[in-house]
């Protein structure tokens, strides 16, 4: 066989090595979270801070027009009533679909009703536990089984303040949140195994329009004269009230949640701001002395 016969020859094996296109590292995916309640406060700030971060967002409201400067900022936006089963499962299936798993989940989404529990429907009480409890359960149950599967991810669970401590005006609002520690501390052992965190976050009172609801669920209830005090406690509490100076932002309550996502060891719980950290502490003290001090509060509030 001639030189020119061998087309084996050591020039023509480099140079179609050359040209041939090596395979391209595959992209980095995204950290996706999932977040309700994002139409102001809380899911809002979280949404841009995860976002800031480089996460891919999915962020929820029940009505997405509410969400379209985060869209513009590069959120992923759906409506998200946490109350629908059908939504809940439609909004997962879709970033399943699109990011192809889920490493966190955020429960902010909720509301809180006061007033006197002699005072409060009880149809009342169950929107309060359909929002604050059922909703974070609906999206456990769509979203655990991708992150078991995965054997990685993250919840983080938005309690509060009032999820350990109960007093006189809030005790409808705090049985939902005390709901809410309860089922994540079950849900943190049994997802122990296949590495999914659960972390609640506890916030103090924070400056949102969250208070606003707050006080327009009072409005509409049928007010027992009985109760009269509790209700100007309700209308002059400016001092631990959203708007008062104890109060945190809606920031620095995104900057916790984030924080704890985005951990390899994160803490089962964050309180957040001076009245969750040092109200928490209210817990410890014997039941009988606690009611003197918090009736001692409301005598003098008033």
């Amino acid at each position: 066989m001639t030189a020119d016969e061998d087309d084996d020859s050591p020039e023509e094996a480099s140079a179609t090595t050359d040209d041939e296109e090596s395979p391209s590292a595959p992209e980095p995916t995204l950290e996706t979270v999932l977040i309700t309640g994002c139409s102001s406060g809380i899911g809002r700030a979280t949404a841009t801070a995860f976002r800031s971060e480089g996460w891919l967002v999915y962020a929820t409201a029940r009505d997405e027009d509410d969400l379209a400067d985060l869209a513009d900022m590069g959120c992923e936006t759906a409506e998200l009533d946490v109350t629908d089963r059908g939504q809940v499962e439609r909004v997962v299936d879709r970033i399943v679909d699109e990011a192809g798993h889920i490493d966190c989940v955020v429960n902010n989404a909720g509301y809180a009703q006061m007033g006197p529990i002699e005072d409060v429907p009880t149809e009342k009480v169950h929107e309060q536990f359909d929002v604050n409890v059922y909703g974070p359960h609906r999206l456990v149950r769509a979203t655990a089984p991708h992150m078991r599967e995965a054997e990685d991810g993250t919840f983080v669970n938005v309690s509060s303040v009032s999820g350990k401590l109960s007093v006189a005006g809030t005790g409808v609002y705090s049985a939902s949140k005390f709901a809410v520690e309860a089922m994540s501390d079950a849900l943190r052992s049994e997802l122990r195994e296949f590495d999914v965190e659960v972390v609640v976050v506890e916030p103090g009172p924070v400056a949102t329009q969250f208070t606003d609801r707050a006080d327009s669920e009072v409005d509409d209830l049928p007010r027992s004269e009985a109760y009269d005090d509790l209700y100007e406690l309700f209308e002059d509490a400016s001092l631990v009230a959203g708007d008062g100076p104890l109060s945190v932002t809606p920031n620095q309550v995104a900057g916790v949640i984030l924080n704890a996502a985005s951990s390899t060891d994160p803490a089962t719980r964050y309180p957040v701001g001076a009245v969750a950290k040092y109200g928490l502490l209210a817990r410890y003290l014997p039941d009988r002395i606690r009611d003197v001090v918090v009736g001692l509060v409301r005598r003098f509030a008033t």
